[in-house]
């Protein structure tokens, strides 16, 4: 009996939780979780300093503009003028620089006429007192949350934290997942392939997806239905990863050792489900029995797996991240063909492309090929568009679509505009 997706989902949400929190240098940290909120311990800036480049004077001195003013040094970025401005006087200034004693304002370049000949400076129009001056604080204060507990870690806060000084933060560990692939039809050795076997697909993709994640991938390798090399690989990922993934092996009429050998190690945990999907209805999940590591079991054709990574173990992982948005977006687009389909009770993610018209709007059309052993669909779907159970989608029409990679959305050609399906 098939179950709903939501349904499978929850089953293996709810058995994993956050994984611990690490003690992690912030260039190390890209793509994390933090743990505990962080707080600035500093003033950004903290000191006065000018936002511009100009010349830094007494507001007081501009007034009944233009004025002369006399040109008494120079400071830059990184540097001090050590004097005080007196009345009548200004000190070119350089973006960055602190703002000398005794000056209030900064007027731009742009407004000034300088006089090399007499070290003098023709200010043009009356400057108010903070002009162009930023002040400590300006940025960040002292005590302000720098980034909240939750919070996925991006350059720019990468940046704000190097500004305080500080180079550790507490995140939730990178999930470290093994990849095994299984089945005695896989060959990967050189040289030509001997009659009815096959080169591995799968464990090069979920290894690949793992890696855009941000995650760390354990490349198990490839084993045969051997119940002694299922355990020996069993065994070497309950030592060095937070979660396996296999690939082949939970399709109804597999051969069974996988299945066999996986409720053994699992202690009967493993749950074999018919999600109702397609692609990727076969799914397996449990937990082995000494180390409670999960475990996800993937169908072995290359698009089906790929799209229970997407739908099963992605949201999963998230959450081991300390993630709590755990799914991508979805988009409404308008679909540029008929989106045909029978009702069969599950919903169909059909592989495909979305792009974008001159204002903005999403428009969804379906590749060729939509079988689920056919990968090279998937290699230039930037989507899976969502159909559920029911007769289908009419073109134009909206249609939810699961994008992949936001920045691959292109704008639509005269091609797709009329219907064009080829890849």
């Amino acid at each position: 009996m098939m179950i709903p997706l939501d349904q499978a989902q929850g089953i293996v949400l709810d058995s994993v939780s956050p994984l611990p929190i690490d003690v992690t240098p912030i260039d190390q940290a890209l793509g994390c979780v933090l743990g505990q909120t962080v707080y600035a311990v500093n003033d950004v800036p903290s000191f006065r300093n000018s936002s511009m480049d100009g010349y830094a004077l007494r507001s007081d001195d501009t007034k009944g503009a233009p004025v002369t003013l006399q040109i008494v040094g120079s400071v830059s970025a990184g540097h001090v003028f050590a004097g005080t401005l007196a009345p009548g006087q200004a000190v070119r200034i350089m973006t960055g620089a602190p703002i000398p004693n005794g000056a209030d304002a900064v007027s731009m370049v742009e407004l000034c006429e300088p006089n090399d000949d007499d070290d003098t400076v023709v200010v043009t129009t009356e400057i108010p007192a903070g002009n162009f001056i930023r002040h400590p604080g300006y940025d960040v204060a002292a005590g302000d949350v720098l980034a909240l507990a939750g919070t996925t870690l991006r350059p720019a806060h990468l940046g704000v934290l190097g500004a305080q000084g500080i180079g550790t933060v507490p995140v939730h560990r990178r999930p470290r997942l093994g990849v095994l692939s299984t089945g005695d039809e896989l060959f990967v050795d050189d040289g030509p392939l001997p009659p009815g076997r096959i080169r591995d697909a799968n464990r090069h993709s979920l290894l690949g997806l793992i890696r855009e994640e941000g995650w760390e991938p354990v490349d198990l390798g490839v084993v045969p239905d051997d119940r002694g090399a299922l355990l020996e690989a069993f065994g070497r990922a309950a030592e060095s990863c937070d979660a396996l993934i296999t690939s082949g092996g939970v399709s109804v009429g597999d051969f069974d050792i996988v299945r066999i050998v996986l409720d053994d190690v699992s202690g009967g945990s493993m749950r074999w489900m018919q999600v109702a999907i397609r692609p990727a209805k076969p799914f397996a999940f449990g937990t082995l029995a000494q180390t409670n590591l999960p475990v996800f079991g993937l169908p072995g054709n290359p698009v089906s797996a790929m799209v229970s990574f997407e739908l099963l173990v992605r949201p999963a992982v998230r959450r081991m991240a300390g993630h709590t948005n755990l799914f991508r977006a979805l988009v409404s687009a308008t679909s540029t063909v008929d989106l045909a389909r029978v009702p069969d009770g599950r919903i169909h993610f059909v592989r495909g492309h979305v792009s974008l018209d001159g204002e903005g709007h999403y428009f969804a059309r379906p590749l060729e090929d939509q079988e689920s052993h056919q990968l090279n669909a998937m290699a230039n779907a930037n989507a899976l568009l969502i159909l559920p159970d029911g007769r289908g989608v009419a073109q134009g029409t909206p249609v939810r679509a699961l994008l992949f990679y936001p920045a691959d959305v292109t704008e639509l050609s005269d091609d797709q505009s009329t219907g064009g399906a080829g890849s």
